[in-house]
């Protein structure tokens, strides 16, 4: 399969719409008005509609606050990982234990969207991989992830499974009742 992974921004908006508004959420319907845009909504997530969420990430990809990377099979988006600093992600810090220093340099990895038909391909790892290379010399202490405990879905692992990134060297940095709180260095 040839992909092309792509860092967001204002010059492929327009795929990274066209991709929430024609994805497949059959095992998990509420997410068709997520957009990616949960972590940084503070506001009540059960009045949030389709509508908002797209407005809102429209104005946060102008503004270059909403990051990560978009995959694409011949030109049609295909995959999406959510990927920036965790300061941006204003209900990760309202609602969630896991900031230890505020002055640690922390890129989150909060979301993999990988369309059905191309899921079980190695598109997550190689999205991975991808922010890891591009990290790599930017003044980032770490890069941080929370995927789930328990075993789940495809679509119900949406923050990475836990062995993608015990596969590239994360360890374990809190531990909750239903998922981990995971870091590794960005310089290694």
């Amino acid at each position: 399969m040839n992909i092309e992974i792509k860092p967001l921004s204002k010059d492929i908006r327009d795929d990274y719409l066209a991709f929430f508004d024609n994805m497949f959420f059959d095992e998990n319907p509420d997410r068709l008005k997520c957009y990616c845009y949960d972590y940084h909504f503070l506001g009540d997530v059960e009045t949030c509609t389709r509508d908002m969420s797209r407005s809102a990430v429209i104005e946060l990809i102008n503004e270059n606050n909403l990051r990560g990377y978009l995959v694409f099979e011949n030109d049609k988006p295909i995959g999406w990982c959510n990927a920036n600093n965790r300061n941006n992600y204003q209900r990760l810090l309202r609602d969630y234990d896991y900031v230890d220093n505020p002055d640690d340099k922390v890129c989150s990895i909060v979301c993999f969207l990988i369309h059905p038909d191309y899921r079980g391909k190695g598109i997550a790892r190689q999205i991975l991989e991808r922010i890891i290379e591009d990290y790599s010399d930017t003044d980032y202490d770490y890069f941080e992830a929370y995927p789930k405990k328990a075993e789940a879905s495809c679509e119900g692992n949406f923050k990475g499974p836990l062995a993608l990134y015990e596969k590239y060297d994360f360890k374990i940095n809190k531990e909750y009742d239903n998922y981990y709180v995971m870091r590794r260095a960005v310089k290694s």
